[in-house]
């Protein structure tokens, strides 16, 4: 197995399971608040991380549905 077909995998899984990636990421921030402080650095890597997981295959965050996350997924 080559780095394209993980880098495949995690896209489906991502697209299958998205919300419960953002609910690890909200958590994996939390944690990183109470432990280390620096709220406003924890926030924004966890912003961008979020938005990691709603990119599509070009870089763009796509048509957001009434879920919060791309349409085409």
């Amino acid at each position: 197995m080559n780095f394209e077909d993980i880098k495949n995998k995690a896209k489906q899984a991502l697209g299958k399971h998205g919300d419960k990636a953002e609910g690890g990421v909200d958590k994996v921030g939390e944690h990183a608040k109470e432990r280390f402080g620096h709220d406003e650095q924890v926030d924004s890597a966890t912003d961008k991380a979020k938005g990691y997981i709603n990119q599509d295959d070009q870089g763009n965050q796509g048509n957001q549905d009434n879920t919060g996350y791309p349409e085409n997924r």
